[in-house]
């Protein structure tokens, strides 16, 4: 699948972690990475998702869905970067739900070229 990272697109393997695992997960490792996007990572993506780490920046193999619900009055857009998604939430377009499922990710390579903005 393709996702967004720094305004760079990447192809991810993804593979959702058991509902103990993802608890487990959750519960004792503070590192695990962020994964937003519009829909639940197992049904088709309104827009692209965006992660917030790759290899040599901050990368852990798992992943948190985090959803990205925009505000009443918001029109739908594409994030490109984690900053963008978080900016968005401080300015009250979005609200973010963080999930409790995990994902194992692979980032593994660099995905078909940018849409641009």
């Amino acid at each position: 699948m393709p996702a967004f990272y720094d305004d760079v697109m990447h192809t991810v393997n993804m593979k959702e972690m058991p509902t103990g695992a993802s608890a487990a997960l959750i519960a004792h490792n503070p590192s695990i990475n962020m994964i937003f996007a519009t829909n639940d990572l197992d049904e088709e993506q309104e827009f692209i998702p965006v992660i917030d780490a790759i290899q040599g920046d901050g990368f852990n193999p798992l992943w948190r869905q985090v959803l990205i619900v925009f505000n009443p009055g918001v029109t739908p857009q594409q994030f490109h970067s984690d900053d963008e998604v978080l900016a968005a939430q401080r300015d009250g377009l979005i609200t973010l739900n963080v999930t409790d499922e995990v994902y194992r990710c692979s980032v593994v390579g660099p995905g078909p070229k940018n849409p641009k903005k």
